[in-house]
């Protein structure tokens, strides 16, 4: 789909988004609201530093409260606004957090995703459905990189829950012929995450604070990184072309299909932050996650022609000016939160 037809697409037309005011769910909300479409955003929790509030977002779409694992609620939702188009993006999406905690990623991870997938079995105003996987659902192969036909076999909680939620939207396509497409994207990177934790933003936060990046891998950790912007566009292109015979119910990887180590990354993230006199810290204490992984992306380049527009040093330039932005307004409302405070105390 392109030109005249691709920019009206999405006008007026009834969408709802879970996880809207995550990392991913914040970029992909704030295009759809550009292209004019009626958005209907489901949030847990409250967060009042996400791109989703601090952009201004959330004023410009209908929110509902309440959790992916609540099927009652899912359904209403459908039904009550007439939804046309679904982006489930919403999950438990950190790897350590998941072997802390299994059983509520489970239930977010794989409980969310019948819950979305049997709510737009009986609504039938769905005409499409796009679903988050990931590489992750793979688990650990010795064959790169990836392709879509590869088995689906992740070994420890996070991959598992991938790897579940992956094989049940194909068995709601080959029973009931849901209008669903899954996306497997390598690691998604860009303004807005604010789980430092992950490394690009962690090794960014200390460069701007001037500290040593911590590593908890052995640095050698091989990944395929993706800026955000692309992702919105990959998801937002297999949801207007979902009714192909060769998209419908298919499985796509999204990558650059350009693997670097951790290491690497880190002393890129610094020279482009002119930090490069930080020497990060290597603590070799990652457990329970993949040493290699990269994505093939042949699948999605041959059928819809896409292919991704950021490469790492463009993305990771944006992403440092997107952070560097961000501490700079967090410091700037705290100076003036603190002074006010101050203020208040002198006028009693």
């Amino acid at each position: 789909m392109i030109g005249e037809k691709r920019e009206k697409f999405w006008e007026d037309r009834r969408v709802f988004v879970t996880g809207a005011n995550g990392f991913l769910g914040s970029w992909l909300t704030e295009k759809l609201v550009e292209k004019k479409a009626k958005v209907v955003a489901l949030i847990r929790d409250q967060l009042p530093y996400s791109k989703f509030n601090t952009s201004g977002i959330v004023s410009k779409v209908t929110v509902v409260n309440g959790r992916l694992e609540d099927y009652e609620l899912i359904e209403r939702v459908l039904n009550e606004y007439e939804i046309d188009t679904c982006f489930h993006l919403g999950a438990q999406t950190l790897v350590e957090t998941a072997v802390r905690a299994p059983l509520s990623t489970f239930e977010s991870n794989i409980k969310g995703i019948w819950n979305i997938l049997e709510a737009v079995r009986k609504i039938d105003t769905v005409k499409r459905l796009v679903l988050a996987s990931s590489d992750k659902a793979y688990g650990s192969s010795n064959k790169l990189p990836y392709s879509e036909d590869d088995c689906l076999r992740g070994l420890h909680p996070y991959d598992v829950s991938k790897t579940c939620a992956d094989l049940i939207a194909q068995a709601y396509y080959n029973t009931y012929g849901l209008p669903v497409v899954i996306t497997r994207c390598g690691n998604i990177y860009g303004g807005g995450d604010l789980n430092f934790s992950r490394i690009i933003p962690g090794t960014i936060k200390s460069a701007v604070f001037d500290e040593a990046p911590v590593l908890r891998s052995d640095g050698t950790y091989l990944r395929d990184y993706i800026y955000v912007k692309d992702v919105v566009d990959a998801y937002m292109t297999l949801a207007e072309n979902i009714e192909w015979k060769k998209v419908k119910g298919q499985a796509f990887n999204i990558g650059t299909e350009t693997p670097i180590s951790v290491l690497e990354l880190v002393n890129k993230i610094l020279t482009l932050c002119g930090k490069k006199y930080l020497k990060p810290v290597i603590k070799n204490e990652a457990v329970h996650e993949i040493k290699r992984q990269y994505l093939s992306c042949e699948k999605i380049r041959n059928i819809l022609g896409w292919k991704y527009k950021y490469d790492l040093d463009k993305g990771l330039r944006e992403t440092i000016k997107w952070y560097y932005d961000f501490f700079n307004r967090i410091q700037y409302y705290t100076m003036k939160k603190e002074a006010y405070n101050k203020r208040l105390q002198w006028e009693r």
